[in-house]
């Protein structure tokens, strides 16, 4: 098998949508590298992008043909500046031209080189993207077909139809898995815990120092979304006229703090409001890390300050343990299954994320391995079926809530798990295999596309996608 690392699963990047924003970004980014490596770059006058399926359904919702405005601009997730990205986009729309790499000026016109192919679906995946680029001409330089699979992760057609899997390493690691039975009997075998064992893999490529920072870094982009989610106030962008909560539901609970001992669900509000504060960030097109993807992105951080809030066992060790952890159980969904909202419905998102906090939070708890194997389960036995239907194609409602629901299952799987001892009848292995199995039978018009369920049903009060 290939190598998924912790620092792909866990990327840091904006919002709204890994599948829909970051990877269209990254791959119109490739793209231009490409040109550059084949030595047409200078000769590019033009480019048109075409988009298919999901990303055609919901594009405009998710912000994808901003994203790659500014991936051909050479801008990466990771780096660009959320605050000048509403100014540089007016520019492009206002004077019709596009800066490559910064550098070089070709003519664009994002309404027309940006085509939306509503209704029409490519056979590998339903996020596909084609790119092109022709010289002064008018004669094409180069084609290119890429697919984002989710988590932000993108693949060309090529790499595709040859079964690559992205961000995979070539050079082996000592302890491979691709099941969640093979992940417990390496754990067995060689008398380690799942953390230590993915730490192993990834000390094949970077030290341990290199790891832990890695770590602290995304867990601190974290902790500043949701810093930033429980100040800000205002209506989110896009139609909905979805007002911000997070701000005034943390300035109550604030308020309220010392009634927790009379009222111990407010426990669960402050989960919540975590969640919200970093879902509302999302929405909002600011700095989120994937975990493992932007609609999901609330779960993980609102586990994680509960853990810090309220655990006295919290410390920088266990938040090592947390993150290497779940990752495991990331990998597990992404070979499996898919990540993919547009594949799997969002039991391919919130699901994934509330199997893989109910896992770290077992193992931060000091759960046994098969504890912790049957918090994972647990989370996403409950999120099976669950479907992708936003309204108005924006990830806000229920996408924002749903978060607070998926951490919420994730505290109450990792508890649940650790009242017993490990033995269940439902393994991991087989809930992935259920969860694929139902979002390949799941109908398109529940699988991100805006078509049906709860946005069908409200869609005549909301702007069109």
């Amino acid at each position: 098998m290939g190598f998924v690392s912790i620092f792909d699963v866990f990327s840091i990047g904006i919002g709204p949508s890994s599948s829909h924003t970051v990877g269209p970004m990254r791959a119109a980014r490739r793209f231009l590298i490409g040109l550059k490596e084949k030595e047409f770059f200078e000769d590019i006058a033009s480019i048109k992008v075409e988009l298919y399926g999901s990303l055609a359904m919901t594009g405009k919702g998710h912000a994808t043909d901003l994203a790659i405005l500014l991936g051909l601009e050479g801008e990466t997730p990771e780096g660009v500046d959320p605050s000048s990205i509403s100014h540089r986009v007016a520019r492009v729309q206002s004077e019709k031209t596009l800066h490559l790499f910064g550098r070089r000026k070709i003519t664009f016109n994002p309404e027309e080189d940006i085509v939306f192919l509503r209704g029409k679906f490519l056979p590998f995946h339903s996020n596909a993207m084609r790119m092109r680029a022709y010289n002064t001409r008018g004669k094409q330089l180069d084609s290119q077909l890429y697919y984002s699979v989710g988590g932000g992760f993108i693949v060309d057609h090529e790499e595709a139809m040859q079964g690559k899997t992205p961000k995979q390493a070539e050079a082996s690691v000592p302890y491979p898995f691709k099941t969640a039975e093979e992940l417990l009997h390496l754990a067995k075998r060689h008398q380690k815990s799942i953390w230590q064992i993915v730490l192993e893999n990834e000390k094949q490529f970077r030290s341990e120092e290199q790891i832990r920072s890695g770590i602290f870094r995304i867990w601190r982009v974290m902790q500043e979304s949701v810093e930033r989610g429980l100040s800000l106030e205002g209506e989110l962008p896009g139609g909905l006229k979805v007002q911000r909560r997070a701000a005034a539901l943390y300035r109550e609970l604030l308020a309220s703090e010392s009634q927790i001992l009379d009222d111990p669900t407010l426990v669960m509000e402050w989960v919540g409001v975590y969640a919200l504060a970093v879902n509302e960030e999302n929405a909002a097109g600011s700095r989120v890390v994937t975990a493992p993807t932007n609609g999901s992105a609330g779960v993980i951080p609102a586990v994680l300050h509960y853990a810090q809030k309220f655990l006295p066992s919290f410390s920088d060790d266990a938040l090592i343990i947390f993150f290497l952890t779940a990752s495991a159980v990331a990998l597990l969904y992404k070979e499996g299954a898919s990540l993919s909202a547009a594949e799997m419905g969002c039991q391919g998102e919130i699901g994934v994320s509330s199997s893989m906090a109910a896992a770290g939070l077992a193992a931060l708890l000091g759960g046994s391995t098969e504890q912790i194997e049957n918090a994972a389960e647990i989370a996403m036995e409950h999120h099976l079926g669950m479907t992708c239907d936003p309204v108005a194609g924006l990830v806000q409602i229920p996408c924002i809530e749903r978060n607070i629901m998926g951490a919420m299952k994730a505290i109450t799987a990792a508890r649940l798990s650790l009242r017993g001892n490990g033995e269940h009848c439902v393994s991991l292995d087989a809930v992935i295999r259920a969860m694929r199995e139902t979002g390949e039978n799941m109908m398109s018009i529940y699988k991100e596309t805006s078509e049906g369920g709860l946005a069908l049903q409200v869609s005549v009060a909301v702007p069109a996608c």
